[in-house]
């Protein structure tokens, strides 16, 4: 497949991209679209491998944008909610050639690209949902032809999260995120009768791969709405009837919590699937979901070095196991212990993967590409295990091991425990700074709906299922846990926010 991504959209028509009160773009239409974007570039003298900063709202555009891009350049999508300094690192680190802004849209990356001499294009909206022209930074039509990208060429770059130490450039070449989308496809079964309603930001690995390129590689719809919103999910749904929807817990615990009052829309809009990936699921919240919406939950494994997707819970009849991440989906999984030997089944160790979705290594970061590749297998910084029949369970991430006083505390395995109580709608187990342990396990609690703070019924309920050093030393009841840019909860620096550092 020697263009990988304009092969993905191939041989497909009808609908590919609708939007809440929008006319729809056919197939034929995103294609003609894509070209004329690639010409577009050319024209200002963007080619293969160059990075070009997108700043859109989430929508359409965003969508259309990312794929047309990524056909012939490297699109590098950034967080609208960013400050100017914020977009001035990142566009200085990717080296940027140019930054995508939408007509009108007031935002910092603007000055940004400004202080830095970025050349400014600006997408302008022209009819069907997802149809844009690029006006500014103005090239010379006749001067370059576009030359679409080839396996090798870097069609996406995102940064990782950057938690604990300066953000690590992922490099994802148009063979990588072609792969995974099509990985997602299979384990999903999607064909063109599926349309996919899109509640996730498109700046992130979730929302690119999962619902926009994963749908587009079957000829299956998109319905790009201007990202979540809890309110409005049921009307989007009974517009645009929707076969299936991908998002993060918190959202999915969101959507219950309005499911019966819209009774009536989740009958008349049955889904075939919900899907679910990027943070670990709650038991009960995927028990809960299942019986709301008559429809299977399939819970996914993914990070940005996969582009996204690693493994999943197969469809009916297939067993989805509860509480784990599911069988390896595209490519290899594999437990690794510290000295880089692979673990027999049932000994927990580093999960770790290799195929032709994963990264070929991290951008002009040798030491970061040593730690994290060995022998060809690339270490997630997942703990796990795998199961007899192949399932993957998480037990967290190894930089999120909560050491005791010696004694490590998983604290998914807490979480999973207290999410049991009838009175926990949400919950984060973290490390607490102590004097004499090293640290402490402490636990965020919201409350369900009606429920009262009952701290000894929660203790005493943690320590009959779970070994005493386990169990939370400190309890923090909150009306909202913080969340990150797309909707994860954050253990890593929660004690700090919460004033528990001292």
């Amino acid at each position: 497949m020697k263009h990988p991504i304009t092969s993905l959209l191939s041989g497909h028509d009808g609908v590919a991209i609708s939007a809440p009160g929008r006319t729809d773009l056919s197939y034929d239409g995103l294609r003609t679209l894509v070209a004329e974007t690639g010409a577009a570039l050319a024209a200002r003298d963007i080619a293969q491998n160059d990075p070009v900063g997108i700043v859109l709202p989430n929508g359409p555009v965003m969508a259309t944008c990312f794929v047309s891009v990524a056909s012939y350049a490297t699109a590098a999508p950034l967080n609208p909610a960013y400050t100017e300094d914020e977009y001035a690192f990142y566009l200085e680190d990717l080296s940027a050639r140019a930054l995508i802004v939408a007509e009108g849209v007031d935002t910092p990356a603007r000055a940004a690209a400004a202080r830095l001499n970025i050349p400014l294009i600006e997408t302008r909206e022209t009819g069907h949902a997802g149809a844009f022209e690029l006006i500014g930074a103005e090239g010379n039509a006749e001067s370059n032809t576009a030359a679409e990208n080839g396996t090798a060429d870097v069609a996406l770059v995102l940064h990782t999260s950057g938690t604990t130490s300066r953000p690590k450039i992922v490099p994802l070449t148009a063979a990588n995120i072609a792969a995974s989308a099509d990985n997602i496809a299979t384990s999903l079964g999607l064909t063109a009768s599926d349309r996919c309603l899109n509640v996730m930001p498109l700046f992130h690995i979730h929302g690119l791969i999962a619902a926009v390129l994963a749908s587009l590689s079957r000829g299956a719809s998109i319905c790009c709405t201007p990202g979540f919103d809890a309110l409005r999910f049921f009307g989007w749904m009974q517009e645009e009837r929707p076969t299936w929807y991908t998002a993060v817990p918190t959202m999915h615990q969101a959507i219950l919590k309005r499911a019966g009052r819209n009774a009536e829309t989740i009958a008349d809009v049955p889904l075939r699937l919900i899907r679910s990936s990027s943070a670990s699921l709650p038991v009960p919240v995927l028990r809960e979901l299942e019986e709301t919406f008559g429809a299977p939950v399939i819970e996914a494994y993914g990070m940005t070095e996969a582009a996204h997707q690693m493994a999943a819970n197969p469809l009916p009849p297939g067993e989805r196991k509860a509480g784990s991440v599911g069988i390896a989906a595209g490519p290899e999984v594999a437990i690794m212990d510290t000295a880089g030997s692979l673990l027999a089944t049932g000994e927990i160790g580093e999960i770790v993967i290799r195929g032709g979705n994963v990264t070929p290594g991290y951008q002009n970061n040798p030491n970061a590409n040593a730690d994290a590749f060995t022998d060809g297998w690339f270490r997630t910084g997942d703990q796990g295990v795998i199961d007899e029949d192949g399932y993957v369970f998480i037990k967290g991430r190894l930089k999120e091991i909560i050491n005791r006083g010696g004694e490590k505390v998983s604290p998914r395995e807490v979480d999973d425990v207290l999410m049991e109580h009838p009175s926990v709608a949400q919950v984060v187990t973290f490390a607490m700074p102590h004097k004499m342990l090293g640290e402490d396990v402490a636990a965020a609690v919201v409350l369900a709906d009606g429920a009262e703070s009952d701290l000894a019924g929660l203790k005493s309920f943690a320590g009959e299922r779970l070994a005493k050093f386990k169990v939370p030393g400190k309890f923090v009841f909150l009306d909202e846990i913080p969340k990150g840019a797309t909707g994860k909860l954050q253990r890593i620096g929660l004690a700090e926010k919460l004033g528990l550092t001292e």
